[in-house]
């Protein structure tokens, strides 16, 4: 164990440091959405030395458990800077497969492990500690607004988190002039990429009926595997785009085949189908649910059996177009680490598809190799280097949009 980490140590002279307790704090809360588990309270106590007001948001909703979000400003006037990020995190799983237990934080061979290291209380920390030196470095005269909006519902259903903490917000006369989320964005080493965009995700269920009969009397029925498969067949055969200027091609993939059908000689009546579809700027939501069903129709075209399509809520695709957010990110990421970010919009969804409709947003933070796994760990110099590119992006974002020598 590295010197000086142990829990109960003294505090730590260096801002890389001050982050990597912060982290293991919060990791040893188990905040499994949408537990928060006294993270935020962690949060709140590093905050209030700081003068930032904070205020505790509860939200629910029909058929979803309530969930506790955080919202914390220092600062009056613009420019307004804010941070985003989730304290809850997946379940750990099987406890065998961990050889450093889940919540407890310890840190081996110069990593730290636990649920949520790298996705995303470790960079939820590296942002507090970078803003909490900066608002200290200024006394008095901090020139705009820091703010971090925290929610505990994001690995969850998303209906509880930052949609609704933004609408309060909106409501309260708080709107950002841009966001930074930490997510993990970085394959292998801090610096390869900044997130400007995600696609968006649409699940969908495909139900065809036809008319249940006796495998020798195929004449007497009309089975629905058949067009099933001339469906799914027609998904995959009719590329839905090419991609466009900042997006890989949309893909579709089936993820379940369903028939139900125990009995070798009877035709069912019916057969189902999952997919997914991650989706670029070339679509919405709506008009990539016309474009399938219209597919789908088309591919039953002259048989007697009949489709239906249904599709859960979508998360929306996102593009913050290429300007002067990120390149004040990839310039502070630059100087600490050398390296040129690339501009990627590859992944998951985030919640930067909710904050996009507020203010220009992007990503960065940890390393995705270990997230949702086992044994999820995030480096401690990965840790440093984090505060230290949110800490100089900071100074770069006021000297730009304040005009005033950020220190």
């Amino acid at each position: 164990m590295r010197p000086g980490y142990r829990h109960g140590a003294q505090p730590m002279t260096t801002l890389g440091e001050k982050a990597v307790q912060l982290a293991q704090s919060l990791i040893r809360c188990e905040s499994v959405t949408p537990a928060d588990a006294g993270a935020l309270d962690v949060l709140i106590d590093a905050l209030k030395p700081a003068r930032f007001a904070f205020w505790r948001l509860n939200f629910k909703d029909e058929g979803t458990p309530p969930v506790d979000n955080l919202y914390a400003r220092v600062g009056d006037g613009p420019p307004h800077l804010c941070f985003a990020g989730h304290v809850d995190v997946v379940p750990p799983g099987d406890s065998a497969l961990w050889h450093h237990p889940p919540f407890d934080a310890e840190i081996a061979g110069g990593l730290l492990y636990g649920r949520g290291a790298s996705d995303m209380k470790g960079a939820i920390a590296c942002f507090t500690a970078a803003a909490l030196d900066y608002v200290k470095s200024r006394g008095r005269e901090l020139d705009g607004s820091i703010s971090l909006l925290i929610t505990g519902d994001e690995e969850g259903p998303a209906i509880n988190g930052t949609c609704k903490v933004l609408t309060w917000m909106k409501e309260h006369g708080e709107r950002p002039d841009h966001c930074l989320v930490g997510e993990p964005t970085n394959a292998k080493r801090i610096g390869e990429a900044i997130k400007i965009g995600r696609r968006g995700s649409l699940n969908g269920v495909l139900k065809v009926t036809g008319a249940q009969g006796h495998v020798a009397y195929p004449h007497l029925a009309s089975n629905p595997i058949k067009g099933l498969v001339r469906i799914l067949a027609r998904f995959y055969d009719a590329p839905l785009d090419y991609g466009s200027a900042h997006f890989s091609p949309s893909n579709l993939e089936v993820t379940s085949v369903d028939v139900g059908n125990a009995t070798t000689n009877v035709i069912p009546a019916s057969a189902e189908a999952r997919f997914n579809v991650r989706f670029n700027d070339r679509h919405s939501a709506s008009s990539l649910k016309a474009q399938l069903r219209e597919q789908a129709t088309l591919a039953l075209s002259g048989t007697d059996l009949s489709v239906h399509l249904e599709f859960e809520p979508p998360s929306a695709s996102f593009l913050t177009e290429p300007g002067a957010l990120d390149g004040l990110l990839s310039e502070a990421v630059n100087e600490v680490t050398g390296l040129t970010p690339s501009l990627s919009t590859d992944g998951g969804t985030s919640d930067a598809r909710f904050i996009k409709e507020y203010c220009p947003v992007v990503e960065f933070g940890l390393s995705t190799a270990t997230i949702h796994k086992a044994d999820e760990h995030a480096a401690i110099a990965d840790l440093e280097q984090l505060t230290a590119i949110y800490r100089r992006f900071i100074s770069l974002y006021f000297e730009t949009f304040g005009g005033a020598d950020a220190g």
